[in-house]
């Protein structure tokens, strides 16, 4: 099927997003990459595997091809799926479950498909199955071709282990860290969120510069697998980087709630000496002393007519705040409406970069540094 040097590994992301995550993916040594709807694929061995669950900041999730065959009816399924070497991955102490999506294909009962692969788990290889397992065995099949793979992630990798103070509609981790590379950020400048939330943008700021391991403090499928090795995954974790930051990471809010749960997910990241969050309303933004920065936001967005309406004079209000006193200041913005992004009157570049938001279509548009 494979060996240990040529696994396909593919870092999922929204799609849209696959841009920033293929430039990540260079910078952090990965070769042979090539770009796809959804994600990144490349070949590497399962060390690679566990450096990208612990180093990437912009990947939902890392899945690994297993191996593939072709069946064109469920009893050719069967009898492949017997075959297929899954003791040399799974341990039979481990419980996995079965995920299947079929397009193209002659075999287009998902629900038969799933059994037929779940019998030659448990019958063949001893392996037990369970909806609730973290172990997930994703079955693809497209055109007749059944393709295996396993997410080494377990939880989506925007679970850090640090936030577990939440808003109500949190930045996740991962998209907060692509959107600030799309914004030009590479851990070299300040950043300002003047609608912090949970202090996502802040945090993956601050992290970026100091070159921690976003993967540092939780734990992953990919250590519940036959391939993994303790020793070497030691060997890849960096207990605290020697890097520090000349800058500072701000983040504001007009709710004190939002405050108070931004500075103890920065306490639980151990970054509390890089950040500084304080409760702020827009009109009273001002740039720290230093040099100039980002200020990336992610402000509230109507989904109806009239609910967008409603927050022309927010976007107005923004705009004149970092027109009036931003000059050199770089500015990201997200929302899902083209009038409300002009509201604020800032010059924004030509083109936005589209991608799904909680299930809404929004885009991030981006300025040069302001004048």
């Amino acid at each position: 099927m494979t060996n240990e040097n040529e696994l396909e590994i593919l870092l999922v992301t929204i799609p849209g997003l696959e841009p920033p995550l293929f430039e990540e993916a260079r910078e952090r040594g990965f070769e042979n990459l090539t770009r796809i709807k959804g994600g990144v694929v490349f070949n590497g061995s399962w060390e690679d595997v566990w450096r990208a669950n612990l180093e990437m900041r912009g990947a939902s999730r890392i899945l690994v091809r297993l191996g593939s065959f072709h069946a064109v009816h469920l009893a050719q399924l069967d009898k492949r799926a017997r075959r297929f070497p899954w003791r040399d991955f799974l341990r039979p102490d481990v419980p996995v479950r079965v995920e299947v999506m079929s397009r193209k294909s002659r075999i287009y009962h998902k629900k038969a498909a799933q059994e037929r692969i779940e019998r030659a788990l448990t019958e063949e290889a001893g392996i037990p199955t369970s909806p609730d397992a973290d172990i997930s065995i994703k079955v693809r099949i497209f055109e007749d071709l059944c393709t295996i793979s396993v997410d080494s992630s377990g939880e989506g990798l925007h679970i850090r282990g640090h936030k577990e103070a939440l808003n109500k509609a949190p930045m996740r981790e991962t998209l907060a860290a692509l959107l600030l590379r799309r914004c030009g950020y590479r851990g070299q400048m300040p950043v300002i969120d003047p609608m912090c939330g949970s202090g996502t943008f802040v945090m993956e700021a601050a992290e970026i510069t100091t070159e921690l391991q976003p993967g540092r403090s939780r734990k992953f499928a990919f250590e519940k697998l036959v391939t993994f090795d303790e020793a070497r995954w030691k060997n890849l974790k960096i207990d605290a980087p020697n890097k520090n930051s000349d800058f500072r990471f701000y983040g504001f809010d007009r709710d004190e709630g939002a405050i108070k749960r931004s500075r103890a997910n920065a306490k639980r990241a151990g970054i509390t000496h890089l950040t500084e969050f304080n409760r702020q309303t827009i009109t009273e933004l001002r740039p720290p002393e230093g040099p100039p920065g980002l200020v990336i936001i992610n402000p509230p967005y109507g989904i109806r007519i009239g609910e967008a309406k409603k927050l022309y004079p927010l976007y107005q209000s923004l705009g004149n705040s970092l027109l009036g006193r931003f000059s050199g200041w770089r500015v990201g913005l997200v929302t899902n409406s083209s009038n409300l992004a002009e509201a604020t009157g800032l010059p924004f570049t030509a083109t936005a970069t589209p991608f799904s938001h909680g299930g809404i279509r929004v885009n991030l548009y981006a300025t040069t540094p302001l004048p």
